[in-house]
Formats: C-alpha cells, sequence, structure tokens
C-alpha cells in the first residue's frame, strides 16, 4: 500500500516538472533568445535586435510586426530610435491574432533610452582627449547624434584653449531644410563659457551634406563676428546620411 503511495507520488512529480507549452509568441521570444545568446546579437538583423529590445516593453503580444512597422516607416535601427516622439506615435501593427499593436509614449521612451545610450557612448572619448586630435570620434559621434534627424538642428561645440570640449548645445531647431543660427548668439554663449574657439556643425535630412550657399554665407559671418573677440572657427560640419562635410576642407571659409 505504501508502495503504491510512493509511486502515484512519484508519478505526480514527474508530470510537473514537464514544461509547460509556451503560447506561439512566448516560445518565439524563447527561441530568438536562445539564438541571441548562442550566435550573439551583432549576428542578428535589425527588425529582430529591435523585436528583442521591445520584448521589455511589451509584454505577452507578438512585437515582430511592430519592429518591421518601426523599420519600415522610418527606413533604418538609427532612424527609428531617434525619430521625434510625435512620429513615433503614429506607427501601429496587427499581431499574429489580428490585434492592433500601437506604439505608446512609454515605448517611445524606451527607445529614446537606446539612442540616447548610444549617443553617450560614442561621446565618451571626446571628453578625454583634445577635440582636434580625435576628429574620427567627434565625426562618429555627430552622425549618430544628427544623420538620422527629421529637421535641421544647429550645434556649436565650444572648446577650450587645448581645444577640449567645454560643451555641446543645440542653437537652433529649424525645419526639413533650414535651421537659424544668429552670430551674436553665438559669439555671446562662448565668452560665458570661456570659449577660445568653436566647432559648427548642423544636418541635411536629406541626406546630401554637400553645403549650400546660404550655409557658406553664414559661415563666413559667424567667423567674422568671432575674429573681433579672438575666438576662432575651426570648421563647420554638415552632416548627412550620405557622409559629412566639412566647410574649412573644401575652403568655403
Amino acid at each position: 500500500m505504501a508502495d503504491d503511495a510512493l509511486e502515484e507520488a512519484a508519478s505526480f512529480f514527474d508530470t510537473a516538472a514537464e514544461p509547460i507549452p509556451l503560447p506561439d509568441h512566448g516560445g518565439h521570444r524563447h527561441r530568438l533568445r536562445h539564438r541571441a545568446r548562442l550566435g550573439g546579437v551583432s549576428a542578428l538583423p535589425d527588425y529582430e535586435l529591435l523585436e528583442l529590445f521591445l520584448f521589455r516593453s511589451i509584454p505577452q503580444r507578438d512585437v515582430k510586426p511592430l519592429a518591421k512597422a518601426l523599420l519600415a516607416r522610418f527606413g533604418s535601427l538609427p532612424a527609428a530610435l531617434s525619430a521625434p516622439l510625435e512620429d513615433m506615435l503614429q506607427v501601429s501593427a496587427v499581431d499574429n491574432k489580428g490585434k492592433a499593436l500601437r506604439m505608446t509614449a512609454d515605448i517611445a521612451l524606451d527607445l529614446a533610452l537606446m539612442f540616447e545610450a548610444t549617443r553617450r557612448m560614442v561621446a565618451e572619448p571626446l571628453k578625454r582627449s583634445t577635440v582636434i586630435s580625435s576628429w574620427s570620434a567627434l565625426v562618429s559621434y555627430l552622425k549618430v547624434t544628427l544623420a538620422h534627424e527629421p529637421r535641421e538642428q544647429f550645434r556649436i561645440l565650444f572648446l577650450d584653449k587645448k581645444n577640449q570640449l567645454i560643451a555641446d548645445e543645440i542653437m537652433g531647431h529649424g525645419t526639413v531644410d533650414h535651421a537659424p543660427a544668429y552670430p551674436r548668439e553665438i559669439m555671446r554663449r562662448a565668452l560665458e563659457l570661456s570659449s577660445s574657439s568653436v566647432i559648427l556643425v548642423h544636418n541635411h535630412p536629406s541626406g546630401d551634406p554637400m553645403p549650400s550657399q546660404g550655409d557658406i554665407d553664414m559661415t563666413k559671418q559667424i567667423v567674422a563676428a568671432g575674429k573681433p573677440l579672438k575666438i576662432t572657427v575651426h570648421d563647420h560640419l554638415i552632416i548627412g546620411r550620405e557622409g559629412v562635410a566639412s566647410l574649412k576642407q573644401i575652403g568655403a571659409f
């Protein structure tokens, strides 16, 4: 009688130990995480990398359609991560059960945090050396920060006497093809920061970094405003998805 009871108990525990089948999306999540651990996340395509991140923001849903919708809407992973909140909130998809899945402010914030962490990571080398001697690191940082911005943004890198970075500040937001820059305001801010030199930076959302005549004229005005104050303009860099243009290198000023 005791043996029968022991056998029944053993049978119960054997059954309880069997894995409970996961729902379809749960099984997919498990397989994708397993594949990422085995092959490394660098081997994953962009949509699967985005999927893995969305798993944390959206539990118990099929997020692959939303990951693909984000990439289709913005064109690339960097562009999706750096997209403005109002643009992200327009993205939606239909999951494998036919239910709508929409971006929310919280999900958009999670993606923005991922982008900001990346931006700070590539900015770190600039804090440990002179900006002029770390040109490749500077260009990498600016490309991450600006190459996929949907609107023009005018930034100033303020440098000290050793050409070390004091501050990177946005001095003007604009439209898809124009960002205002005011020489007097730029020089006023440089004096406030005790900056000896600056690097001008803005992006071209069209992707083509080549300067317009307006870009060249504006640069010359800022250079002229800095001369009496002994504030040097080292360069004006234009960032686009297709590359980076240096107005100094092309002899524009």
